[in-house]
């Protein structure tokens, strides 16, 4: 659910909409984008990484317990929407779970053949998928090692929880960025789904924003150095 506001409109903010919109103000399009962004180098040389760029509340929430976003999408957003177009340019392909990807539909996501959308899901995929949409059933590890085979930019996990929580078990994550928005909702959906999971983090940077926000950006760290160390072996379920 994390990214559902990337989703929406991941390729760039619609001119039309944000003419029509009070200034400074999110739209649908925006949070479902920032659920899931910060500009991260990517370097074609080197191994594509695997990103978590979200949002959540300050209590660690991505989405009220039935999906709502309206804590979120009812914020004014700050100039320069918080690094989110240079992410944008960082990356070439977004990961996310079946209900974030039907919650996007909902909203109005737009898809594209040359923007590239995998869905995971033990789920049956639709009979019609938009343009640039692969359902995908294979392991977490050989999807991963797939994708960093090909040439491409940085690979975007965009939520929700569970599939969050799933990456971080198949130890394949290697930055999260997170956005925290300075307001408590009580209760909701959690940035990872529960495990018996510890996962250290090297802090890259914090950046506080004028409305409040703060952004943190993190390496996954292991005894092997910046590298991802999920290890729990606990079953994966995917959101």
């Amino acid at each position: 659910m994390s990214s559902v506001v990337g989703l929406v409109d991941a390729g760039g903010r619609n001119r039309r909409e944000t003419k029509r919109r009070a200034p400074g103000s999110f739209s649908a399009t925006d949070v479902l984008r920032l659920r899931s962004t910060h500009a991260v180098g990517a370097n074609m040389a080197q191994k594509r990484k695997i990103i978590v760029h979200i949002a959540t509340s300050a209590d660690g929430y991505i989405a009220r317990r039935d999906g709502n976003l309206d804590w979120l999408t009812t914020r004014p957003a700050p100039k320069g929407f918080y690094g989110m177009p240079q992410f944008m340019r960082t990356v070439d392909t977004k990961v996310l779970g079946r209900k974030t990807f039907d919650l996007s539909v909902k909203m109005g996501a737009h898809f594209s053949a040359d923007d590239r959308h995998y869905v995971f899901s033990r789920q049956s995929p639709p009979a019609s998928l938009p343009a640039g949409v692969e359902f995908v059933s294979q392991s977490i590890g050989a999807f991963t090692k797939r994708l960093r085979d090909q040439e491409g930019k940085n690979i975007w996990l965009m939520g929700g929880g569970e599939i969050i929580a799933s990456f971080l078990d198949a130890d394949v994550i290697d930055e999260f960025i997170i956005t925290v928005v300075p307001i408590f909702i009580g209760e909701g959906i959690p940035l990872v789904a529960l495990r018996h999971l510890e996962v250290p983090l090297k802090l890259r940077s914090v950046k506080p924003f004028p409305d409040g926000a703060v952004q943190v950006h993190y390496d996954i760290r292991s005894k092997r150095g910046l590298t991802p160390k999920g290890n729990s072996r606990l079953r994966r379920r995917r959101r």
